[in-house]
């Protein structure tokens, strides 16, 4: 595992940072709540948009640092049910922003071999935003090399009470049964089916709280926190926070002493 702070680590070079991971020991799924683009934009006098703008740069370090270390999966928290409380000129302007990311970033993703993919209820976006999602879902759909999971218009419960509806339809069809239902089958009718659970939830901004974003799939994630704004949050923010998650003892209910013996299973492994 790694060794030394945060803090003690901090004044290393990417490269050096990368260095010192342990392979074997690197989530499988990155979660990350973009937060603080707002704030990033107000302390510099700029309008909110620029900080939203400038955030791009960071996912696109996300993308990049996934790929290079080999972690399959990455979703990012882009834009919640609630945030359709927000102005309408703050709206509109995102959904043009989503618009010009995907066109822009279309091509990178196909050269990266990144497979898109958008969750949420995402019918509830403006017509043009909607049939930009659709296509770089359609032209990337084949690609496996990283997973990027972009949850628009997404709420942790709706998800949740969105499953159940399906289920229900299922069991009403007669095609499922009651007795059928665990948890296994429950998580076949979400919209991450197919990915693993996230092993790490990263939050920027300071703020604690996973607010309503893959409250399923987040049960036994380990979380970091920082203050550090999203559209500040780059490449060696990113190592730093994979440096505290390789220094956690993951055990999901069992012991130490369990879990000695089966060393395998600390970090990045749910256990059966």
């Amino acid at each position: 595992m790694t060794k030394g702070t945060a803090t003690e680590l901090e004044h290393l070079s990417d490269g050096e940072l990368q260095a010192l991971l342990a392979p074997d020991l690197l989530p499988h799924h990155i979660a990350i709540i973009m937060d603080g683009n707002g704030r990033w934009a107000a302390q510099r006098g700029l309008p909110r948009m620029a900080g939203h703008t400038e955030g791009i740069k960071s996912v696109r370090d996300m993308i990049d640092l996934c790929r290079d270390l080999g972690i399959k999966a990455l979703t990012i928290y882009a834009f919640s049910q609630e945030n359709w409380k927000r102005p309408a000129a703050e709206i509109n302007a995102l959904m043009l922003l989503l618009e010009r990311y995907l066109q822009m970033e279309l091509e990178a993703l196909i050269e990266k071999e990144t497979r898109f993919r958008a969750i949420g209820r995402v019918t509830t976006l403006p017509e043009s935003a909607l049939a930009w999602v659709r296509k770089v879902e359609r032209e990337t759909a084949h690609f496996d090399r990283l997973n990027l999971t972009v949850a628009l218009s997404y709420g942790g419960r709706s998800e949740i009470v969105d499953a159940v509806r399906r289920l229900a339809e299922d069991v009403h069809a007669g095609t499922v049964t009651p007795d059928r239902i665990d948890e296994d089958l429950l998580e076949g009718y979400l919209s991450t089916h197919g990915l693993p659970d996230p092993d790490l939830l990263i939050r920027t901004s300071g703020e604690t709280r996973i607010s309503n974003f893959l409250l399923w799939q987040l049960a036994y994630t380990e979380m970091y926190f920082t203050p550090t704004l999203w559209p500040d949050f780059r490449r060696h923010d990113a190592l730093l926070a994979l440096h505290d998650y390789q220094r956690r003892e993951r055990r999901f209910g069992q012991t130490r002493d369990q879990l000695s013996d089966h060393p395998d299973e600390r970090v990045g492994k749910r256990s059966a």
